[in-house]
């Protein structure tokens, strides 16, 4: 009873498949990359826009007059570091919709890629299809899948 699963688990069809060459292969990741620097290119637009008001700003508050009060230099500083803070938040939220965009444009890439490896793996009938990203040791009888998920997809 015991080695009734090792000998089904011994006698299963095992395959190995390259996840990241087919990504890179997708027209889709290179449409959503195009997508990705589009929206990083905006956000580097704007950042740089606030980041020159912040130097212009400093410029500004560098070249008071020795005889300006100490209450309007406060202000110019209390003003300062509301623009540092502005500008820091604006990174923050800049790097999180990326991301967000990312997940977003990725999630439907990822699923049409694990639809094509299972049917690449009921109709092969495999037991099992693995990542091939760092394997230590693969036997003669796994087999790599990797262009039958290609064809599923309709990729070279």
């Amino acid at each position: 009873m015991i080695a009734l699963p090792a000998m089904a688990f011994g006698q299963g069809k095992f395959g190995t498949v390259d996840v990241q060459s087919i990504l890179t292969a997708m027209p889709e990741v290179t449409e959503m990359n195009t997508q990705l620097e589009t929206a990083s290119k905006k956000y580097d637009e704007e950042f740089k826009k606030l980041v020159e008001e912040y130097n212009k700003k400093m410029t500004e508050f560098q070249n008071l007059a020795k005889d300006t009060p100490e209450s309007i230099k406060e202000r110019r500083v209390a003003e300062m570091q509301e623009y540092e803070q502005k500008i820091n938040q604006f990174r923050q939220t800049a790097q999180q919709d990326l991301q967000r965009q990312q997940e977003q444009l990725m999630a439907p890439i990822e699923e049409k890629l694990q639809k094509a490896i299972e049917t690449v793996g009921t109709e092969g009938s495999f037991t099992f299809i693995f990542q091939n990203a760092m394997p230590t040791y693969v036997g003669k009888d796994v087999i790599d899948v990797t262009p039958s998920v290609k064809g599923k997809l309709g990729l070279k």
